[in-house]
């Protein structure tokens, strides 16, 4: 079976129709979405109508919790606060509920695979793993995941190999599950990338080959950007979409 798995789309239509494009061509038999649908864009409606078409399952991010009033968001920075308080106002009433509905994690047993938005250790934290010191911290609840656990939250694209008492960094490239080991991986943005590469990002893995891959795509960011600066929002998420940061 393969999964496409893809996160953080960030109310950016522009960027996941680009994605929705790009899978058609890769037979995907399941699609899962690890969180962040809503914040920062100007399309969070568009954005939500799509994923709930399509992902099997969605998973709870903390953009979307804040909107869902599922977490206390006041210590976020002005102009975020303003996004999802604004995205919050314009949701329909049936995404809403949706979001209130979303789960922080997701199990596909059968398959070895867990779904978080960010660090499985406390979910309800929503902690960053992007270095092989946040992703010691998963080392005691090893036996608790998944053969690979996929992630999102900090929009970039990274590997952690894993057994007891070990943790290796591997390149953000196609590779293969080996036996003895288990997995994290961060599948990188949709909408909204940080790694100074401005494509779409999105990821593939087949269960029966246990092959996990990355993929980019690159979408109509000026359109993406000219919504957001010709409505009520921080005219910077605009402009970081054009470098990818």
């Amino acid at each position: 079976m393969r999964l496409g798995i893809f996160s953080d789309v960030h109310a950016n239509i522009e960027a996941l129709s680009a994605v929705m494009e790009a899978y058609r061509q890769e037979s995907i038999d399941e699609f899962y979405c690890l969180g962040d649908v809503v914040g920062y864009g100007a399309s969070p409606n568009e954005c939500a109508d799509i994923i709930r078409n399509k992902a099997k399952v969605t998973i709870l991010g903390n953009h979307d919790a804040a909107v869902a009033g599922r977490m206390d968001y006041s210590y976020y920075y002005e102009a975020a606060r303003h996004a999802l308080d604004l995205h919050a106002r314009r949701l329909k009433p049936e995404n809403m509920e949706w979001l209130e509905s979303l789960p922080y994690r997701h199990d596909l047993e059968p398959h070895g695979v867990t779904l978080c938005h960010g660090s499985p250790v406390r979910l309800e934290e929503f902690e960053y793993i992007f270095a092989p010191e946040q992703a010691r911290e998963c080392l005691p609840i090893l036996e608790d995941l998944g053969d690979i656990t996929l992630i999102g939250h900090s929009h970039l694209c990274k590997v952690f190999a894993m057994r007891p008492g070990e943790v290796e960094e591997l390149p953000a490239r196609k590779f293969q599950l080996k036996d003895g080991y288990k997995y994290i991986v961060s599948v990188g943005s949709v909408g909204q990338p940080r790694d100074y590469d401005n494509r779409a990002s999105y990821t593939i893995f087949d269960t029966d080959t246990r092959e996990f891959e990355f993929k980019r795509v690159e979408y109509d960011i000026e359109s993406a950007a000219m919504k957001i600066f010709e409505g009520e929002l921080e005219r910077n998420f605009g402009h970081r979409l054009f470098i990818g940061v």
